[in-house]
């Protein structure tokens, strides 16, 4: 493929971004020459108008919160999912720039931000996952995706790259916040949804919310199972979630919010690159013969409060505890039980310094747990033999703060920085030899600007550091004794980019370059063995992530048109690294591109066709030998009222029934060693959902 075939999406996209400064120029200059034009005066002007169908005020209030950050930042409202099939991150974030999420199989999916935890090949590390500003993640910052519920989240901020610090965090990746519905912000007061489609799959959700006075109640409840596209991919779930909520006056509350969950899901295992384009659905004879799986039960359970105090002073806060039980027959049996709990509270401020407009938050984020990690022989599924028996204990505590000082009415200078300390405790009960301890201090600075025009359209940049310590995936690596020599990761991250809504036009262009040195990278040691981690020397992570979202000046058939696109440059490489030179990282496309085209008329109508096209080749190896196929993958979503109460959906992907590799792993030298590694795409599916809300 050309390099004009890679930058015709990029010039498409980012020089429609870059008009509405142009634009802005020329309303200037229109200004000007009005100046002497006779003006009219009347008595009042009466503009209607409909609000965006995505954007309702609680998603608008979230936006304009987020907005103050000097840096790259999305909320995603269930509203942009609501009508068509979401089942996890790679469902719900797909249309977010610069956010990778790649399926696998069920709700397994890679998750990176810029390029963090770029080779993990399973769960995820690298951005702080949370709900309710609550961590998904383990004490040492190690996470998995099966506990989320999308269909229980209002909205879903994203903070992305460096840009965490309202959270404490200092991930190179970021943040991405689940906040869950209330009895006063939920869609609908009682909500009934059943979905059912290709390969045996079949959901029901229900939600109810409400108020009482003073109180408030959301709860929902969501049951799922699939026999899955591949062999052995069979899936069960069942979530709840529950917050309630009590109001002592504006902007004062104390919530009470329980999740639980309980899933279970078979494991197809990776392929090689033959057998995932020849024959995509069958299991690795590893997952079929280890009768692989992977079953979870959470119990999450959240105290917070929201207070203001006084015009100028605004506090929040929580206290939290979950549970998790995991039994994970793989290349052995895991065998785990867990308990983590933290707290955090912030305090946001406005008011004058040296009679300049300014605000500023301050806070602490604080989490500690502990894990139980047996493991056995894998008979068949079963346990055999144990061969690991330790306790993993995990601590971190983040001091935080960040000001914005405007030196205009339209110009703020933004200075912060977070303190981090983090301990990892490791008891061996089978080996003491093995049991070690480390612990871990950093100091992470913060610049930035952040200019703000009339209309809202901003353009911003920042200098950040972010800081990663090892997980006990990468310490803990047998056959060798006491924690592996993994160190911290540690990085400088420059951002410039611009934001905001200018007539038709919405945008979001964002350009970064991040300088790492001790990047953790992982790579596969064998089949279905989990991988190895090292800190490369020097990296280099830089890109651009681009958004338009353009409402076409034309109608059809009664309906409006909105061409959405999203484009994502990712150049990760080595900096002349003692090995792999200056080689290009492994699993993260150079180019990708998605669009969608949605018809919508004024009767809820509305259709929707789509192509998700990844158009070069990422490598597989850290050699550069190896790449996975580029591809391009239609679909179709359509949406209908059948009453006023009543929808159905359809959502067909897949439509040529392509078969590619959507995600895989990567390994040192694909020249040598064993590649199956690769996740095929699913094929052509439809889904359909029926909808009930009151």
């Amino acid at each position: 493929m050309s390099l004009k075939t890679h930058a015709a999406p990029c010039a498409l996209l980012i020089g429609a971004c870059l008009a509405p400064a142009s634009a802005q120029a020329a309303d200037l200059a229109a200004d000007l020459a009005a100046v002497e034009d006779p003006v009219t005066v009347v008595d009042s002007i009466i503009v209607t108008g409909r609000r965006h169908a995505e954007d309702p005020a609680v998603v608008a209030e979230a936006r304009d919160r987020l907005s103050r950050t000097p840096g790259a930042v999305a909320v995603v409202s269930a509203e942009s999912y609501a009508d068509r099939f979401a089942q996890g991150f790679s469902d719900t974030l797909r249309n977010v720039p610069g956010v990778l999420a790649q399926k696998r199989y069920g709700e397994e999916s890679r998750l990176s931000i810029r390029g963090s935890g770029i080779a993990q090949g399973f769960h995820q590390r690298g951005v702080l996952l949370a709900q309710d500003g609550v961590p998904f993640a383990d004490a040492d910052g190690f996470s998995d995706f099966q506990g989320v519920d999308a269909l229980s989240a209002r909205y879903v901020e994203v903070w992305k790259g460096s840009n965490t610090l309202r959270f404490g965090g200092a991930q190179l990746g970021g943040a991405i916040n689940l906040v869950t519905p209330t009895g006063r912000t939920a869609r609908q007061r009682a909500l009934m949804q059943v979905e059912g489609g290709s390969y045996g799959f079949l959901r029901g959700h229900a939600a109810v919310a409400g108020t009482h006075g003073d109180w408030d109640l959301y709860a929902a409840a969501t049951a799922m199972q699939g026999d899955g596209w591949r062999d052995h991919s069979e899936q069960s779930q069942g979530r709840l979630t529950v917050n309630a909520g009590r109001s002592f006056g504006e902007d004062r509350e104390v919530r009470l919010i329980a999740q639980a969950a309980d899933i279970k899901q078979d494991l197809p295992g990776p392929l090689t690159l033959k057998q995932a384009l020849e024959t995509p659905r069958m299991a690795s004879t590893s997952a079929l013969s280890g009768d692989q799986a992977r079953d979870l039960t959470v119990k999450r359970l959240t105290l917070q409060t929201r207070w203001r105090f006084d015009e100028s002073t605004l506090f929040e806060g929580a206290v939290w505890g979950w549970e998790k039980s995991l039994y994970h027959p793989i290349f052995q049996v895991m065998d785990q039980d867990s308990a983590t709990r933290g707290a955090f509270g912030r305090i946001d401020w406005t008011g004058q310094v040296g009679g300049l407009r300014a605000d500023a938050f301050y806070g602490f984020s604080w989490r500690d747990g502990a894990i139980d990690a047996l493991r056995y022989v894998n008979l068949a599924g079963l346990r055999g033999a144990k061969t690991a028996d330790a306790r993993q204990e995990a601590s971190g505590l983040d001091v935080f703060a960040e000001g914005r000082l405007f030196v205009t009415d339209r110009l703020a200078l933004v200075a912060g920085g977070s303190w981090g300390r983090a301990t990892r405790d490791y008891a061996d009960r089978l080996t003491p030899a093995n049991d070690d301890s480390v612990d871990y201090d950093w100091f992470s600075p913060r610049l930035g600007l952040l200019w703000e025009a009339e209309d809202g359209a901003q353009v911003f940049a920042n200098l950040t550091r972010s800081v990663e310590p090892p997980t006990y995936g990468a310490l803990v690596q047998a056959p060798l004794t006491g924690f592996a020599p993994v160190r911290v990761q540690d990085a400088w991250t420059a951002e410039i980019g611009t934001r905001g809504r200018r007539g038709p036009l919405a945008w979001d262009l964002t350009a970064y370059r991040s300088e790492i040195d001790g990047e953790m990278l992982n790579f596969i040691t064998g089949p279905d063995i989990p991988a190895a981690t090292f800190n490369a020397d020097k990296t280099l992570h830089q890109g651009i992530e681009a958004g338009l979202d353009w409402t076409l000046p034309i109608e059809l058939a009664g309906g409006s048109l909105m061409l959405r696109q999203v484009y994502n440059w990712s150049d990760f490489r080595f900096d002349g690294d003692a090995r792999w030179g200056d080689n290009r990282l492994p699993v993260v496309p150079e180019h990708q591109y998605r669009a969608e085209l949605t018809w919508r008329h004024p009767s809820g109508v509305f259709l929707t066709p789509s192509v998700k096209w990844r158009i070069s080749s990422p490598f597989v190896d850290y050699a550069n030998t190896l790449q996975a196929p580029d591809y391009a993958v239609l679909g179709l979503t359509g949406s209908f009222n059948v009453g006023a109460n009543t929808s159905v959906y359809v959502d067909a992907r897949n439509l040529t029934d392509e078969r590619y590799v959507g995600e895989f792993s990567a390994v040192t030298d694909a020249r040598t060693a064993s590649t199956a590694v690769f996740f095929p795409g699913e094929g052509r599916s439809v889904f359909v959902g029926l909808r009930l809300a009151y």
